[in-house]
């Protein structure tokens, strides 16, 4: 038996179920989900989200984004490639005991080796960016999905891309993770149609 659709919130919009109605989580479905990344540091500091995300939520990760940001500069001088992959053990020691991020070894482990894997991208292809949209021949993959269950959680392309990051010497990249990456930097639009975004991240 189809399931109700849930309420409407205040402003009439209809939005992807997974939001829900809290407002840090609309409000980057409305403003950030499925548009086109094209910009390095946002590719690489989604990249590190993700992979932080990793056995949690997406508004887990969410909610400490600032803390990431805030954290890592403190330590590194800013929060992009070139300047975690100086980290050293000792600078990775000190994020394990900021409680602003996850602390988890391997995750923060992996946030320096693949800044560097990430420089290796940058120097081989221009920037991580024409490496990245060439797998979807530069133009967002366009889904039309009805329900959430009709969308997948990995992809053969995604699991192409995991695949290449692996051999680049990438961790926490496997092919679910890159395919929540993809959705997020809008190299696939997967706002169900209904949702009030699909025409407008389409139109992008």
């Amino acid at each position: 038996m189809p399931q109700p659709n849930p309420p409407l919130p205040a402003d009439g919009l209809v939005r992807c179920p997974w939001c829900g109605t809290d407002p840090l989580y609309m409000a980057y479905h409305d403003t950030e989900w499925g548009v086109p990344l094209h910009n390095d540091h946002a590719l690489f500091e989604l990249l590190v989200l993700e992979g932080a995300q990793a056995g949690l939520s997406w508004l887990t990760i969410l909610r400490r984004r600032e803390g990431y940001r805030a954290a890592y500069a403190e330590v590194a001088g800013a929060f992009d490639a070139e300047h975690l992959a100086r980290l050293t053990e000792a600078d990775q020691l000190l994020l394990l005991g900021d409680e602003r991020i996850i602390r988890n070894r391997q995750k923060v482990a992996a946030s320096v080796g693949n800044a560097r894997a990430f420089l290796d991208i940058q120097a081989q292809h221009g920037s991580f960016a024409a490496y990245l949209w060439r797998f979807v021949e530069g133009r967002a993959i366009q889904n039309a999905w009805q329900e959430l269950r009709d969308a997948p959680a990995t992809t053969p392309l995604s699991d192409a891309i995991s695949k290449d990051l692996k051999a680049r010497g990438m961790k926490f990249v496997g092919g679910t993770i890159m395919y929540a990456f993809m959705q997020s930097a809008g190299l696939v639009n997967d706002h169900l149609v209904r949702c009030h975004r699909h025409s407008q991240v389409a139109g992008l």
